[in-house]
């Protein structure tokens, strides 16, 4: 490891920051670290176009309620062979197998134990590790699927500590395997509608956006049938931040060009106290002494409020609550010197002055002008297939499409670092009564001339959609 990077990492205090089950540091114990370090690029691979894979060969870890999802909705995507299928319970694993919709695909079984995985990468007829287990696993697997060969899609957050960021983007550009997080809110249509208006210099220079995950799971955190051991229950005991942020981040990043022309610069994060949390576990542990532990912990603060400032002076605010009795909300909002767009809580708007939002017919007209290639070309059938109202399938479709057309990545291993590194910076900032702190350059330096995100399909656009078994 890089001796300076080394000391970034201990300087900042957080390395190994939710991990472990590490408790959030007060402030006097958390010592700020050194700003604008960096480190050289081994490889760079924002733009990198892997060698073409004519059948995408995939292995799923982790066959909870998104993994087996994704086992389905893949199978309807052409050139793919699913020849793997992992979980530590082997009921999931036949469970996944039956939602296969398409022919020609017979998927071993890796149920063993909690490391069957590793047999999993090592397997000379993957070519893909699609990752969707807890948080914690995220980043072990994916380092262990690059150095063995694979390409990685890698559920969100990719990681967790600030450390395993760097890992993250250390080993991508080592073996020049793609580690894409799987943000499938960057495929949402609006989102798509937006950045494609952005680029076309609808809304002008862009100024500040923001973004969100306001989404009521309390109940959901203390249901044992829903989520592998109380895994998110966990990560909410320990973790004091933004601990969710990339969902409303990610299409914003995309609109900003954020790795691309701009890059995210510091932060300064806040937190509520917690107002819910522990009456929840309370009332749990009179029902079900398995609760008791929870009882007088220092939960996360329900609301938490990140801003972000790029190198370039534009603004991101960020958002995080899954306890309070809200409505559904991302925000996704974009504003510029022209314009603006938002979404979240109200339908879809836009406008271009202060007098209001353009009436229906005008926002068709715009629709119609804006829509991507990608929503043009899938984005019926996506709806059809379903996951999340569509954009689950566009990414994944994306995803193959890629790796089979040898085209770079949407979203590469810069992305997944810099999204994911918010929720420990926030943790950071949030024990240190909001102190601003600096954001890692993943790119090192390579920001400034990365080509922006192509979603025109260029010499894409080729991957086709087979009909379900009958």
């Amino acid at each position: 490891m890089n001796s300076n990077r080394r000391s970034f990492l201990k300087y900042t205090g957080i390395i190994g920051l939710g991990a472990a089950g590490a408790p959030v540091l007060s402030a006097c114990s958390v010592i700020k670290p050194e700003g604008g370090r960096t480190r050289p690029q081994q490889f760079n691979m924002s733009g990198y176009a892997a060698p073409k894979i004519d059948t995408v060969r995939i292995g799923f870890v982790g066959l909870g309620n998104r993994g087996s999802a994704a086992v389905e909705r893949v199978s309807y995507i052409d050139g793919i062979k699913i020849n793997g299928l992992c979980d530590i319970r082997p009921e999931r694993a036949s469970e996944s197998k039956a939602r296969i919709k398409t022919t020609g695909h017979d998927p071993v079984f890796y149920t063993e134990n909690a490391d069957s995985w590793k047999r999993l990468c090592e397997r000379e007829d993957i070519d893909l590790i699609y990752i969707a287990t807890h948080w914690a696993l995220h980043t072990p697997i994916a380092l262990y699927a690059m150095e063995h060969g694979k390409h990685v899609a890698v559920e969100i957050p990719a990681a967790t500590t600030v450390e395993d960021c760097w890992r993250l983007v250390e080993m991508s550009e080592k073996t020049k395997k793609h580690c894409v997080m799987l943000e499938n809110c960057c495929y949402d249509f609006f989102e798509l509608l937006t950045l494609n208006m952005a680029r076309q210099g609808f809304f002008g220079e862009i100024i500040h956006c923001e973004g969100a995950y306001i989404h009521d799971i309390l109940e959901g955190l203390f249901e044992k049938e829903k989520r592998y051991d109380l895994w998110r229950l966990k990560e909410n005991a320990k973790r004091n931040g933004n601990l969710y942020p990339t969902h409303g981040l990610g299409p914003v990043c995309q609109v900003l060009d954020i790795n691309r022309g701009d890059r995210m610069d510091f932060l300064v994060s806040v937190s509520s106290n917690d107002f819910m949390m522990e009456q929840m576990a309370e009332k749990r542990a009179a029902e079900d002494e398995s609760f008791k532990q929870y009882v007088g912990k220092p939960f996360r603060g329900n609301m938490n409020t990140t801003t972000i400032r790029t190198q370039k002076g534009k603004t991101i605010m960020l958002q995080h609550d899954v306890t309070s009795p809200r409505p559904y909300s991302r925000i996704h909002l974009v504003s510029g010197t022209k314009g603006v767009a938002q979404k979240y809580p109200l339908p879809p708007k836009i406008a271009t002055s202060h007098e209001g939002w353009l009436d229906d017919a005008a926002f068709k007209k715009l629709e119609e002008q804006y829509t991507p290639a990608i929503t043009k070309k899938v984005g019926e059938m996506a709806k059809e297939i379903g996951g999340h109202g569509g954009m689950d399938f566009l990414m994944d479709w994306r995803l193959i499409d890629c790796l089979r057309n040898g085209l770079p990545m949407d979203m590469d291993v810069y992305d997944a670092a810099a999204w994911s590194v918010i929720g420990p910076l926030s943790e950071w900032s949030v024990a240190n009564r909001s102190g601003s702190i600096n954001i890692p350059d993943f790119t090192g330096g390579s920001w400034k001339t990365n080509k922006p995100l192509d979603i025109e399909l260029k010499a894409g656009g080729t991957t086709g959609v087979r009909k379900a078994n009958k």
